[in-house]
């Protein structure tokens, strides 16, 4: 068994970039032994996304990809359906608004009277019933080996990106087999996710083969975005809730949390592990360097 190269970081077709501009500020404080100190800190700005003529949120968010987050929030909200025709997706970086357009007209205001806040880091909003759309959901049983969540731990904690520089961030990753893929980065877990499902959606990519790993918690709303996605795959190196388990084996979702090292714990879809790498050959994760500045 050979797993994923650790230093081949080209071949991402997104992958997070830590210097881009506008994401991240130089700023000065000092520590506890009061010296003085610089690091970088993760910048938030407001996006409004509108659904045609209609306001729908104003997401908090680092501002790049706000086409796929526009896009990812709709369609995982159920705003957009199945065969909708996206006539226009425009974004106004100084009024900070994204406007998709549809050939259907839309009018979710009764819709948007029941909200749901979610436990994201910076607040998620779900819109209706959180449960609605998962009737009769029924993942594929997509066989998944441990040599994968191995080969894809490796390689995506040692790839650059704005948590390492900064902190204070969520990333999120779409997978086939032992290849990231698209690597996205938030200040809340469902806004990475978002853009994840904005950049399917406007790619017409497959999900029935794909992963997806998180380095956020394995809470309901994770799960439910998952499957509404129709990934049957959910991995992370943090923990689950309860509602998170349950929904999962509701709908047939292989859920796998506290991903480090050599171990994990699946809880949800065990059934459909193959288990093609020894754990005692897995090296254990090295202790993390400090960030920048920390």
């Amino acid at each position: 068994m050979q797993l994923a190269r650790l230093d081949d970081t080209g071949d991402y077709i997104i992958a997070p970039d830590p210097s881009a501009a506008r994401l991240t500020r130089c700023v000065e404080g000092t520590d506890h032994e009061g010296r003085r100190v610089t690091t970088n800190v993760v910048e938030e700005r407001p996006l409004t996304i509108f659904l045609n003529g209609q306001e729908i949120v104003t997401a908090m968010t680092i501002g790049d990809y706000p086409d796929y987050l526009a896009l990812g929030f709709l369609r995982n909200q159920g705003m957009l359906q199945a065969g909708d025709e996206i006539t226009g997706v425009d974004y106004d970086e100084e009024l900070e608004t994204v406007v998709v357009r549809t050939a259907r007209q839309t009018d979710y205001e009764e819709k948007m009277r029941k909200k749901t806040r979610t436990s994201g880091c910076a607040v998620g909003t779900v819109f209706g019933d959180m449960m609605a759309g998962l009737e009769g959901v029924r993942l594929p049983a997509t066989p998944v080996r441990t040599s994968w969540l191995y080969a894809l731990s490796a390689r995506i904690n040692r790839t650059p990106s704005l948590y390492l520089e900064a902190g204070a961030i969520h990333g999120t990753v779409l997978c086939h087999q032992d290849k990231p893929l698209v690597y996205m980065e938030d200040v809340g877990r469902h806004n990475a996710v978002d853009k994840i499902a904005g950049w399917m959606l406007a790619e017409n990519v497959a999900a029935a083969d794909k992963i997806l790993y998180t380095t956020g918690r394995l809470t309901s709303e994770m799960v439910i975005k998952t499957a509404m996605m129709g990934i049957p795959v959910l991995a992370s190196r943090s923990g689950f809730t309860a509602w998170g388990v349950e929904i999962a084996k509701e709908v047939g979702l292989t859920l796998i949390g506290r991903m480090k090292g050599q171990r994990f714990m699946c809880l949800s879809g065990e059934d459909r592990l193959t288990r093609d790498a020894n754990p005692r050959e897995i090296a254990e994760e090295p202790r993390r360097a400090g960030r920048k500045g920390a």
